[in-house]
């Protein structure tokens, strides 16, 4: 088994052929921001030109996968909301790599898996989930919408009347109901995550790698076609959103750990 530091912020380490692409920022519950981002962003495309990797898996240190996108971050896009475009074009990209390479990925999810980080996970193949985890989209409670996938990704996994309860209430579940919805593909005990992954990347191995490859691609084509389009109008309206009032109390509400006011301006 060996280990290579993608950054710090991020690790790779190969279990024979397979990649274990694991977020490291525990002490900020793994929150998603520009150097993550890039970390991962590294971390993906390094998989996706290695003929050694077979298959990928994405997952988090410590006690969550990630609690979504960086309060700071988000703060920065209130002040600074021109800023949108470039940090969607950033995330949008990278979690794209996922779904393009001709390889398996699996996210391993534990703990939290919200916001930006449910949207890395839907950008996966599939996914596993510790029965104790909770996962979502709570964008519009700060006066956003899931703008790197959600909107675009989640209806093809769960269907479009799930999709909106869960994108325009921006409420969290929990891995039974996550389950039963079609949202991850298998649960587990939280003790049994690892040995839970290991066994569905051995079962994707034990198929014809070039097989797996192209049904995938055929199976992402047939369910999203339309999905560069999609993407772009997420961030349009997202540019749109970033602009409101509310956006603005949303993030000072998140700050000042309180719910928001909202003007519906």
């Amino acid at each position: 088994m060996s280990a290579t530091h993608v950054r710090s912020l991020v690790t790779a380490e190969d279990r024979g052929p397979v990649r274990h692409v694991c977020i490291n920022r525990p002490e900020k519950r793994n929150a998603l921001d520009d150097d993550v981002v890039g970390a991962l962003r590294a971390a993906f495309f390094g998989a996706l030109h290695d003929p050694s990797v077979h298959a990928l898996v994405i997952r988090g240190n410590g006690p969550v996968f990630s609690a979504g996108m960086d309060r700071d971050t988000l703060v920065d896009l209130a002040e600074v909301p021109g800023r949108i475009r470039e940090f969607h074009t950033l995330v949008s990209g990278t979690w794209n790599a996922l779904e393009q390479m001709l390889k398996p990925t699996i996210a391993e999810i534990h703990g939290v898996c919200i916001g930006g980080a449910l949207e890395l996970a839907l950008a996966c193949d599939l996914r596993v989930m510790a029965d104790d985890a909770l996962v979502g989209l709570p964008e519009v409670k700060i006066g956003l919408i899931p703008d790197c996938g959600g909107c675009s990704r989640l209806p093809a996994v769960v269907g479009l009347g799930r999709a909106k309860e869960l994108v325009m209430t921006g409420r969290l579940v929990g891995a039974q109901e996550a389950l039963q919805m079609g949202l991850v593909n298998r649960v587990v005990p939280a003790e049994d995550l690892s040995t839970a992954t290991d066994r569905l990347v051995a079962e994707l191995l034990e198929c014809a790698p070039v097989a797996v490859a192209y049904a995938k691609r055929v199976l992402d084509a047939a369910a999203k076609p339309a999905l560069a389009s999609t993407l772009e109008h997420e961030v349009t309206i997202q540019q749109i959103c970033a602009q409101t009032i509310d956006f603005v109390e949303g993030t000072r509400a998140l700050q000042e750990r309180r719910a928001p006011a909202f003007s519906g301006c």
